[in-house]
């Protein structure tokens, strides 16, 4: 049985609008000719789940997982592109924030604070906020603590609580939050955003052969091109889509490699 997931965006909030789109996709699939499209997306399940699944048709992964836990294990299909602060064509930022009441106007303002993440795997609120700090530390360290939440949602909660001084949250994720919940954001501000990478692609399993790849991206496009679909793409902030190379996504391994230069390897 086949699989679809679409889990990087997927709050509670616009659930319906994924659902709608991927209602509208799944008929574009079945025109190209595309077997055993499931006919709902699957929601909660783990990512390891979802993107290890031999039946993964589609899916939406960070890239750096693409690169690192996964590399081999998916092949990218397009690169959404994002109506959010911080979004250029296929390219997203990650927004650093802070304590509304922080004094830190500066990221050397945060050294010796503790650091929120939402996992050891995250290009946005790990590896981004990494190269960031990489020139400012000292001795392969800047923070007094590195606290793993799990989530944005939960480091923008340990930021405003003041548990942490500190975390980069995927800016897509934050214009949502900042258009459908608000309450999530209260209490943190920005402090600036990240350099841009391209965003999390849209992938399928690395056993798909290259004409299904060429089927589920023409099938992409034409959903991104649907007016019925319009709606849907708007609650979700999509505003396009470009079949970018693997290749464009080593832009994500020069983070990695700027911090190591910068003897900065690991978020400390």
């Amino acid at each position: 049985m086949s699989v679809a997931s679409l889990p990087m965006y997927d709050l509670p909030e616009v659930r319906p609008a994924l659902d709608a789109l991927w209602a509208g996709l799944a008929r574009h699939l079945a025109r190209e000719g595309v077997a055993d499209v499931p006919c709902a997306l699957t929601h909660g399940a783990s990512l390891d789940a979802l993107w290890s699944s031999p039946g993964l048709l589609l899916s939406q992964c960070c890239g750096y997982n693409l690169l690192n836990g996964y590399a081999g294990a998916l092949r990218p299909l397009a690169t959404p592109c994002y109506r959010a602060p911080g979004c250029i064509g296929p390219a997203y930022a990650s927004v650093v924030v802070v304590a509304e009441n922080a004094p830190a106007r500066a990221l050397e303002d945060l050294r010796g604070g503790v650091c929120a993440i939402n996992g050891w795997s995250s290009h946005s609120g790990m590896s981004a906020l990494r190269a960031l700090i990489a020139p400012l530390s000292a001795g392969g360290r800047f923070f007094a603590r590195i606290e793993v939440s799990g989530s944005h949602r939960a480091s923008l909660a340990m930021v405003a609580r003041g548990e942490a001084d500190v975390a980069a949250i995927d800016c897509v994720v934050h214009a949502l939050l900042v258009r459908h919940r608000p309450a999530a954001v209260a209490g943190t501000r920005p402090l600036r955003q990240t350099p841009k990478a391209p965003a999390p692609p849209f992938v399928t399993g690395a056993a798909a052969g290259d004409a299904t790849v060429a089927r589920l991206r023409t099938a992409l496009f034409r959903a991104f091109d649907d007016p019925s679909l319009e709606t849907a793409r708007a609650d979700l902030l999509l505003a396009g889509i470009e079949a970018l190379p693997l290749a464009a996504y080593d832009r994500i391994r020069g983070f990695e490699r700027f911090a190591a230069r910068r003897g900065y390897p690991i978020l400390a």
